[in-house]
């Protein structure tokens, strides 16, 4: 049992840190889609420097997490996938849409017209996403999907579209426009560009707020949507909500006073905090009320394989990660993609 509860951590983490990770990504793409007036050029092309170096590497700890489900929690691993066929398959083409259309407009020698059609599809597919995300994981906290006869339910619709999943969703979209925004300060004041510095830090200030009201609402419906959630929360996980509570006026407190590197160290913690929440109040429940942490898991001989190996790869993928940012996010940095040099080398080429 205590092997079970170690590998769900392990799995737990992996989730918390794509959020983070990927999740700026997300945002990157929500920004991109609500930059307007005469400073939408120099928003795009500092989100797409930021983005650009590092955004295909962040869904390795997705694969991680989907195939360490699937070992560890082979029938939840069903039950998500055939419940939330639907949500799954919209996820699956808003990811490979957003990577495919960065890439296409960024590196495209196409018309200014086609490149932008490509930004376009980039930003709503980066938007819609994380909205399914949250939208799916409210739906699984509200106790609907239910195992009947042993079997999972098929393509379930209505239980990811309730006023709570949607809330939910659109806090998706509101953590990783503030996550983006809080990491693009950063960027942006490492380039000397105070007027991005400026403006992410205000988007920020007010994503955050947003978020922050999301979060009031989902938790104000949650005793009547997500009844196994509150009543976990009340009863051993509200230490928790007090730390991310915290932590969120730090951020915001960060951001005001333009301690910029501060605010995205605790931007991450805070990320971390809210989804330790969420799984925390979750306990024992995988997905409430039939699945649980130990009536889902897999024989010892295989959880004690999939501990052992992840801890390895850990080992390894986590330092190739931090030398991959020191390469890219660091004091040598990749000089800024320039649109212009870009189509005229394609051209003569």
């Amino acid at each position: 049992m205590i092997l079970a509860y170690a590998v769900a951590v392990l799995l737990w983490l992996s989730l918390i840190i794509y959020a983070a990770l990927e999740g700026a990504d997300f945002g990157g793409g929500v920004w991109d889609l609500l930059a307007f007036g005469s400073q939408k050029d120099a928003m795009r092309n500092l989100i797409k420097n930021a983005i650009g170096a590092v955004w295909e590497a962040n869904n390795v700890w997705l694969t991680y997490l989907i195939v360490g489900l699937m070992t560890a929690f082979p029938f939840v691993a069903q039950t998500l996938t055939t419940a939330f066929f639907i949500p799954l398959v919209l996820i699956l083409i808003g990811i490979v849409l957003r990577g495919a259309a960065f890439v296409f407009r960024t590196f495209s020698a196409n018309t200014k017209l086609v490149s932008a059609a490509w930004g376009r599809i980039f930003s709503i597919s980066s938007t819609f996403t994380p909205f399914l995300f949250g939208a799916m994981a409210a739906a699984v906290a509200s106790g609907q999907v239910r195992i009947v006869n042993g079997q999972p339910p098929v393509g379930l619709v209505s239980v990811w579209l309730t006023p709570f999943a949607i809330v939910v969703g659109l806090m998706g979209i509101a953590l990783s426009a503030t996550i983006a925004a809080t990491y693009l300060t950063v960027e942006a004041q490492g380039q000397g560009d105070t007027a991005m510095t400026e403006a992410f830090r205000i988007r920020g200030l007010i994503s955050g707020g947003v978020m922050a009201a999301l979060g009031t609402v989902g938790i104000a419906l949650s005793p009547w949507e997500a009844p196994i959630l509150w009543n976990g929360m009340i009863a051993h996980a509200i230490w928790a909500v007090v730390i991310t509570v915290l932590l969120g006026l730090t951020v915001a407190g960060a951001l005001f006073y333009r301690r910029y590197r501060l605010s995205r160290i605790l931007m991450i913690f805070e990320t971390g905090a809210l989804l330790g929440t969420w799984g925390l109040a979750q306990i024992p429940y995988i997905i409430p009320p039939d699945l649980t942490i130990s009536n889902t898991a897999s024989p010892p001989t295989t959880l004690t394989e999939l501990f052992i190996s992840a801890l390895i790869g850990m080992s390894m993928l986590i330092p190739s990660f931090w030398f991959l940012f020191h390469i890219f996010k660091g004091a040598l940095v990749m000089p800024p993609i320039r649109e212009a040099e870009v189509r005229e080398e394609g051209e003569r080429s």
